[in-house]
């Protein structure tokens, strides 16, 4: 098969689209992943047992469990307890609530990372913990954990294909099914192909550069 590149200019505006669906999906997953991961870390130190114990449940269970289970749980079971989602909805929770998981272990990492001393300082300054999370911990924490919170973006870009299973029109569900209506497959898959590699080159170096930024220097 000759690759058509009349064919691929056709197709292109249709694979866009979807390109931006699967886009869409990434950052707001990620969104999700960040600020409910954080959250998790945080609790997991909590003075609280419950908290804590509820935390490192959670994070055990989601990490330990597929994420296509996660979606079609969501999308399929969830609305027999009155929670229903669009397929798109539901892709941005599942993928921010499993990455999250992720995420929040990476935060942990950070976070013990910063070190005892500092602490210690923040309570001989009779910081309130909010103030001590914002202003020592959290600034000290949060830089090493970038390359680490960068590779789980570039996974879940990845990782974006299973939304197809709950009927999400995303690039590769399209791509197939551009070539189940044309029977050319060539073009379609090399164009997601393409779309992909550029997209997590990029990312790669995007997050190398807020590596770079956000540097600890000695």
């Amino acid at each position: 098969m000759i690759f058509d590149w009349r064919f691929t200019l056709e197709i292109t505006p249709m694979l866009l689209r979807a390109f931006l669906v699967t886009v869409e999906a990434t950052l707001v997953g990620m969104a999700i992943a960040l600020v409910a991961g954080l959250v998790w870390a945080i609790l997991r130190r909590s003075r609280r047992r419950l908290l804590t114990g509820a935390a490192s449940t959670l994070i055990e269970f989601v990490r330990s469990t597929p994420l296509l289970i996660q979606i079609y749980f969501i999308f399929f079971v969830l609305p027999e307890f009155g929670l229903q989602f669009a397929p798109l909805t539901t892709g941005f929770i599942a993928l921010g609530l499993h990455y999250s998981a992720y995420t929040a272990e990476v935060y942990r990492a950070g976070i013990e990372g910063v070190p005892k001393g500092q602490w210690e300082a923040a309570v001989a300054l009779n910081m309130g913990r909010y103030r001590m999370w914002r202003s020592v911990i959290l600034p000290q924490a949060l830089p090493p954990a970038i390359p680490a919170l960068g590779n789980y973006l570039v996974a879940m870009f990845k990782d974006t294909p299973m939304l197809a299973a709950i009927t999400v029109m995303e690039l590769l569900q399209t791509a197939k099914l551009i070539g189940a209506q044309s029977f050319r497959y060539l073009e379609p898959l090399t164009m997601t192909g393409v779309l992909f590699l550029l997209v997590s080159l990029l990312s790669s170096q995007f997050i190398r550069r807020l590596e770079l930024r956000f540097a600890v220097r000695p």
